[in-house]
């Protein structure tokens, strides 16, 4: 058995007997096992989570966001849950809150918190830019409605963290692919610049299409993050013709890489920016 099982479960249906529970398995959580050899990824830590509830509580948080596809959650987080045991083993994290009929569905076999339950969970709990970040990848993944988080602060306006998911609301865009492609546009912004359009079509002639992280399609400008992959020759070879063909239709092309000083990146983009568009009230 690859996935997490509740242990007395499976004793009841003879699946496995005492000793090869003790013996093959460790527990997970309590009652909750996985194969004593298997170093548990998020999703196998979330379904045993939500066993150790006897599938009674709900998933939330990061978590959620983690079953609905959002990428770049660590596996060690630990599991939220909407449930009211107090006293959750390590690695979960449950919490009392008031879900609205409407508010959580099943995925994949869970209960989780639907996709704005979960960006107004994660909005309202995570901190600064963090919270954009989290509320970026979840977007990016489920395209969730944005006035649809914002009319859940209005149901539950006693929550903790309004003011927090509000103000990540504001700054939250879907196009984001990275955190650091979220950062660099929170960057950009903060400096001054009107704020960037995200995955900006460039259209081939065979048809097919590129899309620039961030830019401004009035000046002609695009900005966009390297991570280290494109370090790898077949990316870095495809990247050259992709960035001489995106001159070649007119664009600035700013690639910014890990590492790169804030300074110097507001620097870089306000030495291309056309003077003939500049002012002092559009960039500080």
């Amino acid at each position: 058995m690859d996935q997490p099982f509740i242990g007395s479960e499976a004793l009841a249906s003879g699946v496995v007997n005492k000793h090869q529970l003790r013996t093959r398995f460790r527990a997970l959580y309590p009652d909750v096992y996985l194969a004593g050899d298997a170093s548990p990824t998020l999703a196998q830590r979330t379904l045993g989570a939500w066993l150790w509830t006897r599938r009674r509580g709900v998933v939330a948080g990061l978590a959620a966001a983690a079953v609905h596809g959002a990428r770049w959650i660590a596996d060690d987080i630990p599991v939220e849950l909407i449930w009211s045991n107090a006293r959750s083993p390590d690695g979960i994290t449950s919490r009392r809150d008031r879900l609205a009929p409407g508010e959580n569905r099943l995925v994949a076999g869970l209960m989780v918190t639907t996709p704005e339950r979960t960006a107004f969970d994660v909005g309202r709990l995570t901190s600064g830019d963090h919270a954009v970040a989290r509320l970026d990848a979840l977007g990016n993944a489920t395209r969730f409605d944005r006035g649809a988080v914002a009319a859940l602060a209005r149901r539950h306006r006693g929550s903790p963290g309004i003011p927090r998911l509000l103000s990540a609301l504001d700054s939250y865009d879907s196009g984001a692919e990275s955190p650091r492609e979220t950062w660099l546009r929170l960057l950009l912004v903060r400096a001054g610049f009107p704020r960037p359009r995200t995955q900006i079509p460039v259209d081939r002639p065979d048809g097919r299409t590129y899309y620039l992280d961030m830019g401004w399609e009035d000046v002609m400008l695009a900005i966009e993050y390297d991570g280290d992959h494109h370090r790898e020759r077949r990316v870095f070879a495809n990247d050259i013709v992709r960035s001489e063909f995106i001159a070649y239709r007119g664009w600035t092309h700013i690639r910014i890489v890990s590492g790169a000083h804030p300074a110097d990146i507001v620097n870089r983009v306000r030495r291309a920016w056309p003077s003939s568009v500049r002012s002092d009230r559009e960039i500080v």
